[in-house]
């Protein structure tokens, strides 16, 4: 990708009014653009970013052998008063259609997935089975804010399990709640397991998955020694109190809830009359519970981490390119192009060799402005050319993260390069 020919360039100055570092951030970088509040279009750079967000999920559900589909955000009305809840979720966009029936734009999808599997689901044979869906969701916020962590439109991964018991459900819940926390580790995001209330669905525990920092919404109480950690709403612990775990002194911290799991029980399977089966020829509820990711409030949250006063660092198994790469400004028409076919080769070189790579190729700008740019892009390596590495025959390299650069020889680049990026 040439930065000459993005559709939306980076803003030298950060927008005014935002109530969050994500929002001041991916809107300056142009990963985003807000079309109205809670509502934002995914630009080229930050689909690339969530779509790498996406695929990791996808590579551990998968690994755990959840099958993806795709079910439909319009939802039937009568799905939503079969399972009681039309009148009960205040968040719900009702939709009045010209035909003079009404549906609901999905912020959750119980409703569609019950009876979509339920259909499959005949003996006990058919079980366990666990599907997931990546797709966006509508909840009618009263106040959307902190950018792309709380919106009206958003993106979100929920999977559902269908279990023949508690026994078989509850062994599912913790490989999902292991899973989770490598998917987060890839991310490059530390995540606590936080119990919270079970809702309206259990009176047993939830779970959320809570990143720590002071740019969080949520109060939790947690011990920094061990694992312990509860949502201070339903926790009896305060800050000081200690560890029912440890013994060591806990604290009250801040976080942002990027997933959440649930035991949803019989609450939806009896509701749309989901039964199996079993060997003796008996009838028998379906257990089943729920998880869920959201996917844009990933990178929201990815941004609040990875980030310092010049711009953002993202980590490299979601940045959007792993290179970027800066030619810069020459004196003398020769030297201009010198410059310019020497970084024209390299990022041809780059690409041959399937290395991500973003070159920042445009006129007329400064070498300072170019790596402000850098700086506020984020991307995990920086290459230079310029007639003084190519009067070395070299490249200078240099992370994002670190304030040392270095001068690597031309025959050496791609080598230093994919070194570098493995993780």
């Amino acid at each position: 990708m040439r930065i000459s020919k993005l559709i939306s360039k980076p803003e030298k100055q950060a927008p005014a009014d935002t109530d969050s570092i994500n929002a001041k951030l991916l809107l300056q970088a142009n990963y985003v653009r807000m079309e109205m509040a809670g509502v934002y279009s995914w630009l080229p750079l930050g689909l690339r970013v969530l779509n790498k967000v996406q695929n990791i999920i996808r590579h551990e559900l998968d690994a755990i052998g959840a099958q993806e589909i795709l079910m439909p955000a319009l939802q039937p009305k009568e799905n939503w008063e079969t399972s009681g809840r039309w009148n009960t979720v205040d968040v719900l966009f009702k939709v009045p259609s010209q035909t003079g029936r009404e549906y609901a734009l999905g912020p959750t999808h119980e409703e569609i997935v019950t009876p979509l599997v339920g259909s499959y689901i005949h003996s006990y044979k058919d079980l366990p089975v666990s599907v997931y869906q990546i797709q966006t969701k509508y909840r009618d916020e009263l106040r959307a804010k902190s950018g792309i962590l709380r919106g009206r439109e958003f993106g979100m991964k929920d999977m559902y399990s269908f279990h023949a018991d508690r026994e078989d459900f509850e062994k599912y819940y913790e490989l999902v709640k292991q899973t989770y926390l490598k998917i987060f580790i890839r991310l490059g995001l530390d995540a606590k397991v936080v119990e919270a209330s079970g809702g309206s669905f259990t009176k047993k525990y939830s779970h959320e998955f809570q990143v720590i920092t002071p740019a969080g919404e949520d109060k939790i109480i947690a011990c920094e020694a061990c694992t312990f950690a509860q949502n201070s709403e339903i926790s009896e612990y305060k800050e000081g109190d200690k560890c029912p775990n440890c013994g060591k002194k806990l604290k009250d911290v801040k976080g942002i809830e990027i997933a959440n799991i649930f035991d949803l029980g019989g609450k939806f399977t009896d509701a749309f009359k989901v039964n199996y089966t079993d060997a003796e020829g008996k009838q028998n509820p379906v257990v089943m519970g729920c998880y869920g990711i959201g996917t844009t409030r990933l990178v929201g949250a990815i941004t609040e981490v990875h980030n310092d006063a010049k711009g953002l660092s993202w980590p490299l198994s979601v940045a959007p390119f792993h290179v970027h790469l800066v030619s810069l400004n020459a004196k003398g028409a020769d030297e201009v192009a010198r410059v310019y076919d020497a970084a024209e080769a390299l990022y041809n070189d780059l690409l041959d060799q399937g290395i991500e790579v973003i070159w920042d190729d445009r006129e007329g700008l400064s070498a300072g402005e170019k790596f402000s740019t850098a700086d506020l892009l984020g991307i995990p390596l920086r290459l230079v050319v310029s007639t003084k590495t190519l009067d070395q025959n070299s490249i200078e390299f240099k992370q994002r993260n670190s304030d040392e650069n270095e001068l690597i020889q031309m025959d050496d680049v791609i080598d230093s390069i994919k070194e570098f990026t493995k993780y």
